[in-house]
């Protein structure tokens, strides 16, 4: 069988929606003929007959109407392909597993914007312990789980405060602040994925009962139901504000570092703008209630 060819394909889907090979000639910049021979070939690779044609008017066949489908899925898809390719450096995605830069999420969309308006910034949210990183999904990611930081190239940019995430009516909810001691006869609620709690924070002989979440709506939704209690960084409390659910610092856990992490063989070119952007912003006057400002790592 001869090789199909993504043309062959361009020039069926330019015939159908021009109604005309003159007009789908013109369409494409080629000759007439060039389109002829085009439709012509693929209809030989696929052994059907694609196209009805009359003086006046060009419609698919039954087999037509099912490859004229799959032709523009596929030609959507390359061209998603190329211009991925060919515009990367002038978008920069930055994934998230949870939430993105707490409190200064919208101030650094803002910020990149004014200081960078060559590079589209997008926050790309995947439920991965590397942010999408590791998928492909994004250019360089923000976690704060322990990930393998020999594969990945790293900044840490700040520490955040842990808080307990608790229902509105639970008792422990009229106090101000908590400790770890206090939660360690409760449920607690953890994504195995991309939670940044383990249970390694309380002794051996004082730990608390674990039920896993699949993403932070399961893990809000077990919270607010009153099953569970959960403990999260700071920038949670600020992201994922839910009716029945409140938070409290727990003074004696340890913080959580912010990592933005990216691949080390081809970093995008604007990936120490962003580093130096957001410890900025983590070391600015209003850090001091969510994060500790300080930067660690090599960017």
């Amino acid at each position: 069988m001869d090789q199909l060819e993504l043309r062959q394909l361009r020039c069926l889907v330019a015939i159908a929606d021009a109604g005309t090979f003159t007009d789908a000639a013109i369409e494409l910049g080629i000759s007439q003929a060039a389109v002829s021979r085009n439709l012509m070939a693929l209809e030989q690779i696929l052994g059907v007959r694609l196209l009805h044609r009359t003086s006046r008017s060009v419609t698919p066949t039954t087999a037509g109407v099912q490859v004229l489908a799959r032709a523009r899925q596929v030609l959507a898809e390359v061209d998603e392909l190329v211009r991925e390719a060919t515009t990367g450096h002038t978008r920069l995605r930055m994934g998230h597993a949870w939430s993105a830069m707490g409190r200064h999420t919208t101030e650094f969309q803002k910020r990149w914007a004014a200081e960078h308006p060559d590079v589209e910034l997008q926050l790309v949210r995947t439920n991965t312990t590397t942010g999408g990183l590791a998928e492909g999904l994004c250019d360089l990611a923000i976690v704060r789980t322990q990930v393998d930081l020999k594969r990945f190239a790293h900044a840490t940019v700040a520490q955040e405060r842990r808080y307990c995430a608790l229902a509105a009516d639970d008792p422990l909810a009229k106090r101000r602040t908590l400790t770890l001691d206090q939660l360690r006869d409760r449920t607690l609620a953890i994504d195995r994925r991309t939670g940044s709690t383990t249970v390694d924070l309380w002794p051996e002989d004082g730990r608390p009962k674990i039920e896993y979440t699949q993403d932070v709506d399961d893990w809000l939704a077990a919270i607010a139901a009153g099953r569970c209690v959960g403990l999260t960084p700071h920038a949670t409390v600020t992201q994922y504000r839910r009716d029945g659910v409140v938070y409290r610092p727990v003074r004696d856990a340890p913080p959580v570092d912010v990592r933005l992490i990216w691949h080390r063989q081809d970093p995008h070119p604007a990936t120490q703008a962003a580093v130096t952007l957001l410890t900025e912003l983590y070391r600015g006057p209003r850090a001091a209630a969510g994060g500790r400002g300080r930067t660690r790592g090599r960017p």
